[in-house]
């Protein structure tokens, strides 16, 4: 064959490989329905609860084509409307060119692809699941129907499983699943309670089976959801110290993976640094601070980033549960301004003190104090003040707080104005009213949220189970201040 002819083929065939690897680096994907209207979608990618957007193209006459040069990663997709408003998810995988035909609803059934296998799996898998939903409510209690549909149900997973292992959505299911926690406690275990044992065991292996070097899981849903499930559901009863403990049981596994780390760091601390509820979530948020973000961990943080974490969290360790409670001196309303008339927040007989920190203005502060009130009138009817109220005036105009209380006759120690020894508001981490500090008998803080009124006791009364060695001590040398004073008035 002529030599020239050769290598006019060669380079044919040359180009025509080329261009198949320019066309499959790029991706066509289709979706129609009858009920697609006209207007402008979205492809995008999860991050978190938010949605990255990564393409967007308009529809017409109930069809909307993307197409990009871009190579699209494997993983999970959205279809979007309005930028935010989810339609549905499906995958890249298998294929980048490929149609998707859905019915008025949505449904996963009714779901007509072509091009891609990996989808058509996909979305028979979770048509199974809606089918097996909506069978299990028409069996209802009927026991044998039950294990009936959890058999075939086994059986269909197992066979989906085995013969589609190749496939993202595949290995999703099977980093997502249940943790298979064991039925009994191990011999030779000290452990006798089986429920708390699986609990531990449960938070301990929570993370066995996902594959937390993968990035690509940033971008799927099914790690949010798992990452929220674990902060705020299955650690969000436990205290402090067991969140930290668990938390870092996970930021340890990819503390040398920025990438990963970020994510979970990103997504825990705002929660535990913002909420204003949850006993005892800002000392997580203390902990992780140091742990991590001042020990250098945190390698993608500036410098700025790294100083403002250091005084927030100087700020609040003041008032962490377990930290003595700064010693208040103020005014009451008589407003003396005589150091020596002004009233200690810590020199009192009860074991127990609140400090209360509120507003006239604040009706919540007014409903929250009426009920406060009631409370400390009952104690007291039946002699047994369990704790003083220390109630701060936090309200600028000092006529309007001293007639508030003189109408509604309070019977707290009620001090307010501006003669007080130091900034409460810094040594308690007071950002507004109503806000409820307890101290214990060594005046420490033993809670530092806002409880309801009907709460207080019933707090009181599980921290001394907790910590008998407060239910039936000796007085502490505050409360013996606080009795010679008592004697003395």
């Amino acid at each position: 064959m002529n030599k020239k002819i050769i290598f006019t083929i060669l380079c044919s065939m040359a180009m025509a490989s080329f261009t198949s690897l320019k066309a499959q680096s790029g991706y066509k994907i289709t979706f129609s329905s009858a009920s697609l209207n006209d207007g402008r979608y979205y492809i995008g990618q999860h991050f978190r609860d938010q949605y990255v957007l990564v393409d967007s193209a308009n529809a017409q006459k109930g069809s909307v084509v993307f197409a990009g040069k871009n190579k699209m990663e494997r993983g999970v997709y959205v279809l979007l409307k309005d930028k935010k408003t989810k339609m549905f998810d499906f995958m890249i995988d298998d294929s980048r060119t490929f149609s998707i035909a859905f019915d008025e609803k949505m449904t996963n059934a009714g779901m007509v692809v072509n091009g891609s296998k990996a989808n058509t799996l996909m979305f028979s898998y979770m048509a199974k699941m809606d089918w097996a939903h909506e069978r299990a409510k028409e069996i209802g209690k009927d026991k044998d129907g039950m294990d009936k549909l959890s058999k075939e149900m086994k059986d269909f997973e197992d066979n989906y499983m085995s013969k589609n292992a190749q496939y993202k959505f595949t290995q999703l299911i099977s980093m997502f699943g249940n943790i298979d926690v064991p039925s009994a406690i191990p011999a030779g275990s000290p452990d006798t309670n089986l429920r708390d044992w699986q609990a531990r065991y449960y938070r301990a292996h929570y993370w066995d089976n996902v594959n937390l070097k993968d990035h690509s899981l940033i971008y799927t849903p099914q790690l949010f959801d798992k990452t929220n499930l674990y902060f705020f559901n299955v650690l969000y009863y436990q205290d402090a110290d067991t969140i930290v403990k668990y938390a870092e049981v996970l930021f340890d596994k990819v503390v040398n993976d920025s990438t990963m780390l970020r994510y979970f760091m990103e997504f825990a601390l705002p929660k535990y640094e913002r909420s204003t509820k949850n006993i005892g979530w800002d000392q997580v948020f203390v902990s992780l601070v140091k742990d991590y973000y001042l020990t250098g961990k945190c390698t993608w943080a500036t410098k700025a980033e790294v100083f403002n974490k250091k005084q927030t969290v100087d700020f609040l360790s003041q008032s962490l549960i377990g930290a003595m409670g700064q010693e208040l001196l103020m005014a009451d309303t008589n407003q003396s301004e005589n150091p020596n008339d002004w009233i200690s927040s810590h020199a009192f007989p009860q074991k127990y003190v609140m400090l209360w920190f509120w507003d006239p203005d604040c009706n919540h502060c007014k409903k929250q104090t009426a009920e406060l009130k009631i409370l400390y009138d009952s104690m007291t009817a039946v002699g047994n003040k369990v704790f003083e109220v220390y109630a701060v005036g936090f309200e600028s105009d000092v006529q309007k707080w001293k007639n508030y209380v003189h109408k509604h006759q309070l019977p707290f120690v009620n001090v307010g104005g501006s003669n007080v020894n130091i900034d409460y508001q810094e040594a308690y981490n007071v950002h507004g009213a109503p806000t409820m500090i307890l101290l214990n008998a060594d005046r420490q803080i033993i809670m530092n949220k806002t409880l309801a009124t009907k709460n207080v006791l019933p707090f009181i009364e599980q921290y001394e189970k907790t910590h008998p060695e407060q239910a039936n001590r000796p007085p502490s040398q505050w409360q013996l201040e606080g009795i010679r004073r008592a004697k003395i008035k």
